[in-house]
């Protein structure tokens, strides 16, 4: 792919979405940031901005179609945008649940499918989902995410299926702890059980610590940027703990990869 390509990253406030935004406009691309609110967004040099919230099919509709009417074409679409939840299974609502997965699965899905009739008409294209190490190797109070992020896994794949006939690719990335305010914040579950109280709080000051010491978002950045400008390959991982953990998974008996991740949560 050459370096003038068109790009749309969803979530680019902060973090990963914000430092892929950058590099993608340093490689000469034309790119689109989505945010939910232009008002309170920052700006980002190189980077138009588009208003678009993934949980409203309109909302996503017109900003796509307010993206081709400027740009004629899209060429690469980034799905970053996402949410995290910590806390038990047991603990988790519905509705928790719910919310989790209209952002992260279902915000996806809408916005490949209005990216989709403009990639097929013009026979080319690459869609890049960005999950998490967490799509292969499941962590303990983080059921829900983990759900959500093997569900991005299993859609990428079949979808790739589908789509290859039209010349549109998908890849996944798969990033591991990553300094950005959406895992140094991440929310809670609301409702509290006492019995799993104690280990709870032994695995959020277990991700926060690895958080604080985790890279800055660079890394998957570059790795998005190759996922959609190099060739073709339905996974990467970021340099670091995310490729270790995709060798241990795939190299490794079950057993020691359970042990090795459960002493990562600070659990016995």
């Amino acid at each position: 792919m050459s370096s003038s390509k068109v790009v749309i990253i969803t979530g680019v406030s902060s973090g990963i979405g914000r430092a892929t935004a950058i590099k993608f406009a340093q490689r000469g691309c034309r790119v689109f940031g989505t945010v939910r609110n232009l008002e309170k967004a920052q700006a980002i040099p190189g980077v138009t901005l588009v208003e678009m919230d993934l949980r409203e099919e309109e909302s996503v509709q017109r900003g796509i179609l307010a993206i081709i009417a400027q740009a004629q074409h899209i060429d690469v679409l980034v799905n970053n945008a996402g949410v995290t939840l910590i806390g038990a299974t047991e603990e988790t609502s519905t509705d928790e649940a719910q919310e989790l997965f209209d952002t992260n699965l279902f915000g996806l899905l809408r916005t490949i499918q209005a990216v989709l009739p403009h990639m097929r008409e013009q026979r080319s294209g690459r869609i890049v989902n960005v999950s998490s190490v967490l799509g292969f190797l499941p962590a303990p109070y983080m059921a829900l995410y983990s759900a959500s992020r093997h569900a991005v896994e299993g859609l990428s794949e079949s979808l790739d299926h589908e789509v290859r006939q039209f010349g549109v690719r998908v890849a996944l990335v798969e990033p591991s702890f990553t300094k950005t305010n959406l895992d140094l914040n991440a929310p809670r579950t609301v409702c509290r059980i006492p019995d799993y109280s104690k280990e709870l709080d032994v695995v959020s000051e277990a991700i926060h610590k690895n958080v604080q010491k985790a890279p800055e978002p660079n890394g998957v950045a570059d790795t998005i940027v190759d996922a959609a400008l190099g060739p073709w390959k339905m996974r990467r991982t970021p340099k670091g703990e995310a490729s270790l953990l995709a060798n241990l998974r795939r190299f490794m008996p079950a057993g020691p990869v359970e042990k090795g991740l459960r002493k990562t949560f600070g659990l016995a």
